[in-house]
């Protein structure tokens, strides 16, 4: 039996898996990049992370049409001269370690681009809380908050001053009400001057912002006033220290000490009651 080896296609065939493995190692650095850099776009997300898997599709499908050669079998062919001698069809080293390579480096990028996004399931290192004593309260503008604000059956959104707003535990709600419905729990009788109360603003159960106050306009036949999350409708009873009133939050909403300075202007009293975000980042007390 005889052996024809068809040449290789042209190098370049070599040259184009080595380019889509390439584009396919850029695109999934991309997905960490814009992922490490805390950017929540999905759509650069998916099309970083689709245009990596394409190109490695596209990289596997060339490959066996075009980057490697073809051995036939020819029968009633002399007897060669040595019995155990072979066609060499070795891929020149050159192009060998090109694929080998870039095959190396696509495997490795999609790798890490799965395991990146993966290892952000787990308990989260959470921000460092900047509410401190003394920190004054203002508005989404940065103007300072005073008692005159805050009306009764309000809803207003604050953010410590000078601190990135950004940050979880950065911003609060306020609500007011009359202090001698309030039912605090214990310690936290002088966390609420004049009946204003402030609320961390991220849901205990997924990190939803809470947008939204329920102050009843005729209370002997309503329910109190309480915080709730339009996501899954957490609800947290306000006068009682933020408890879960309804819905499937774990904890609490944690309360923010308040207490006023000069001219009315709301500072914290201290640090939240707990640590802000959903039960599941591991943040229960």
């Amino acid at each position: 039996m005889t052996f024809k080896v068809d040449p290789p296609k042209a190098p370049r065939a070599e040259l184009l898996v080595a380019a889509l493995l390439g584009g396919a190692t850029v695109a999934a650095l991309a997905f960490i990049v814009v992922l490490a850099a805390d950017r929540h776009d999905t759509q650069l997300l998916g099309l970083a992370l689709g245009a990596a898997f394409a190109r490695l599709a596209a990289a596997l499908i060339v490959t066996p049409k075009l980057g490697l050669p073809h051995e036939h079998a020819l029968e009633d062919r002399p007897e060669l001269a040595d019995p155990g001698a072979r066609p060499d069809l070795a891929i020149p080293v050159t192009r060998r370690r090109l694929l080998a390579g870039a095959a190396g480096a696509a495997a490795t990028a999609l790798l890490a681009a799965l395991a990146v996004p993966v290892s952000a399931l787990g308990p989260a290192a959470k921000d460092e809380s900047p509410w401190r004593r003394g920190r004054r309260l203002v508005d989404e503008q940065g103007r300072r908050l005073t008692v005159e604000d805050i009306a009764v059956g309000s809803f207003v959104t604050a953010f410590p001053e000078g601190a990135d707003p950004r940050a979880l535990a950065s911003p609060v709600v306020l609500v007011r009400d009359d202090p001698a419905k309030l039912r605090l729990p214990a310690g936290r009788e002088r966390w609420a001057p004049e009946g204003i109360l402030a609320y961390s603003k991220i849901c205990t159960h997924a990190g939803c912002a809470v947008a939204l106050y329920r102050k009843p306009t005729y209370e002997p036949t309503s329910v109190p006033p309480a915080l709730a999350c339009p996501c899954h409708y957490s609800v947290f009873a306000t006068r009682e220290g933020g408890r879960v009133e309804a819905g499937p939050a774990g904890r609490p909403l944690p309360q923010l000490p308040l207490e006023l300075g000069p001219g009315g202007e709301l500072r914290a009293g201290g640090d939240l009651s707990a640590s802000a975000g959903p039960s599941w980042w591991g943040t229960r007390r």
